[in-house]
């Protein structure tokens, strides 16, 4: 099944192309406001879902391309993301140790929504295209065994991030939590959709040209594994978001006028775009191409605008 909120943050159930209004059925769940009616759903989803399946088959909807989609989760109470969780395509060695940081719910938008990049003074703006998870059930100290129970469904994410800000080394809060920097979308789909969460094509396009393109299978840390240890550090609740980490040789520059296109297999696309007042620029290159380049550093070196 695929959820999605919609317009005035109506709750749909996606049929095709076909948005089926399930508001009615969704506001028997106690709620202040959408993002927490969308949690008290997928914390009751099995009382639920009979009737939603029901409404989805019976075709009195709208087109899809009639509708505003709005963030599938419009406020989530945690977003948690792994860190360095990908062996890039072999070229690790060994999985870095497991890490990961918060980003703050604020930072949330959604599909056909703007991310706006603040003015500082940072070396790069890079998004990371990721698969995210959507905790089903309060989860604490889970067994990895055990953790795929724990799991609602899946979403695209764009992990978005503000690099070589100051101090080094202790900038994750500044680069990561900033507003409109957590796009996702453009709906949940649910669990038993995706035979695999393990081996999906990851795709992020930057007006139309392919930039990253990688599997999950590539990632680091399995996701029981990044279940087990988020949940052995705090709880997880219904609703939360797990962002799954990326591959990094693919990322590159975001700038002004971009459209960014993210599509996990099964997943939809997701899109977005880019607005900087300040108009910087940067090659448009990816860190792979950069690195097979000769250049020196890790990242792409600002070429025009402030702070170059």
């Amino acid at each position: 099944m695929k959820l999605l909120h919609f317009d005035d943050f109506k709750l749909g159930v996606l049929n095709g192309d076909t948005v089926i209004d399930v508001s009615d059925i969704a506001n028997e769940v106690p709620h202040i406001g959408a993002h927490d009616r969308i949690n008290g759903l997928i914390e009751n989803f099995d009382n639920y879902r009979a009737r939603l399946e029901a409404a989805a088959v019976s075709g009195n909807g709208v087109p899809l391309s009639g509708v505003r989609i709005r963030p599938p989760l419009p406020k989530p109470g945690n977003i948690d993301c792994m860190a360095v969780n990908y062996m890039e395509d072999g070229t690790r060695d060994e999985p870095a140790p497991i890490n990961a940081f918060f980003k703050s719910p604020n930072s949330v938008i959604g599909e056909g929504d703007t991310m706006v990049l603040p003015d500082i003074p940072a070396t790069i703006f890079e998004g990371e295209a990721e698969i995210a998870l959507i905790i089903g059930k309060r989860a604490s100290n889970v067994s990895e065994a055990d953790a795929m129970d724990y799991v609602f469904g899946y979403t695209n994410f764009i992990d978005g991030s503000a690099r070589g800000l100051l101090p080094p080394g202790n900038t994750f809060y500044q680069m990561k939590g900033r507003e409109t920097f957590a796009p996702m979308g453009p709906y949940i789909v649910t669990k038993d959709e995706i035979a695999d969460p393990q081996k999906l094509a990851v795709q992020l396009r930057n007006n139309g040209v392919v930039m990253q393109n990688f599997n999950t299978d590539d990632m680091a840390h399995k996701i029981p594994r990044c279940i087990s240890w988020v949940s052995s550090v705090h709880t997880l609740e219904p609703g939360d978001v797990l962002a799954t980490g990326t591959n990094h040789r693919g990322l590159n520059p975001f700038m002004d006028g971009d459209t960014i296109e993210l599509e996990v297999e099964g997943l939809g696309c997701l899109t977005v775009y880019i607005k900087d007042d300040l108009k910087r620029t940067w090659e448009r290159i990816t860190r792979l191409q950069h690195a097979e380049s000769g250049a020196d550093g890790v990242l792409t070196p600002q070429t025009g605008g402030k702070y170059a």
